[in-house]
């Protein structure tokens, strides 16, 4: 097997690689960032009297939005101004999701990781540096999470065991919504009666006769809950959807 050492290539230099072809790139595939199996909601997602933002990736499975914001060469305090202003605005519209703020840039210099680091304490951000490369001719990207999203824990997540109760909930989210929880299964019941609440340490889910049924599971929050409804998709439920308005996701 041949060895070929490769040569790193300035984006920012270069005469025809630019900002866009990367964020053409990123948006083809998400998964060069090396954040997961995640899914394009947006790209160049215009903010109000903010901008645009370069791409708004989504994770179905854990309901979370990435707010990626690309910079070739060093980033710098426009970027990670402009970067945080993004996930503001994104996380205030839609608060029934987890957001993260993503930086990527082709070099992420000592000083300004110095700087992220100290808001990566109070928000959840991710920095990345993304560098091309030419080996043989070929044209490659190597991506390096140099700050991870630092996921603040909780004692009673630190806890063993995953059984909770309505009380732990409450404190987590509120009565209201809790009680959503409860309108939930109501609606279940009248379709398939016999089942139950159970409070798990994650989320509320069903069980029936004690054993967990989870085809509905409930995230209480303070102001609102998730609910995330385990169904087959189907070309009338989705049609059912849309006719409500609600967000409809791959």
């Amino acid at each position: 097997m041949e060895f070929r050492k490769p040569v790193p290539v300035s984006l920012r230099n270069h005469p025809q690689l630019n900002e866009k072809w990367l964020q053409g790139l990123i948006a083809e595939d998400p998964s060069l960032l090396g954040l997961g199996d995640l899914v394009v909601k947006d790209v160049e997602r215009r903010q109000p009297r903010a901008g645009r933002l370069d791409l708004l990736l989504h994770d179905p499975e854990t309901l979370t939005r990435y707010e990626v914001e690309i910079q070739l060469g060093a980033t710098d305090e426009a970027h990670i101004i402009r970067t945080i202003e993004y996930w503001d605005i994104e996380r205030k519209r839609y608060p029934q999701y987890e957001h993260v703020a993503v930086i990527v840039a082709e070099d992420v210099t000592t000083r300004f990781l110095n700087v992220i680091s100290l808001f990566n304490a109070a928000i959840p951000l991710i920095a990345i540096q993304m560098r091309a490369l030419e080996v043989g001719g070929l044209l490659t990207l190597n991506a390096t999470t140099v700050l991870s999203h630092i996921r603040v824990g909780t004692d009673e997540e630190d806890e063993p065991g995953q059984a909770t109760d309505r009380a732990y909930w409450i404190s987590r989210g509120s009565e209201s919504s809790v009680a959503l929880a409860d309108a939930v299964l109501g609606l279940v019941n009248a379709v398939t009666p016999g089942m139950a609440l159970k409070y798990n340490r994650h989320y509320i889910g069903l069980a029936r006769d004690g054993l967990a049924d989870n085809f509905v599971q409930v995230r209480p929050r303070r102001e609102h809950a998730i609910v995330e409804f385990r169904i087959p998709r189907a070309d009338g439920v989705t049609a059912a959807l849309d006719a409500c308005g609600l967000d409809v996701l791959a």
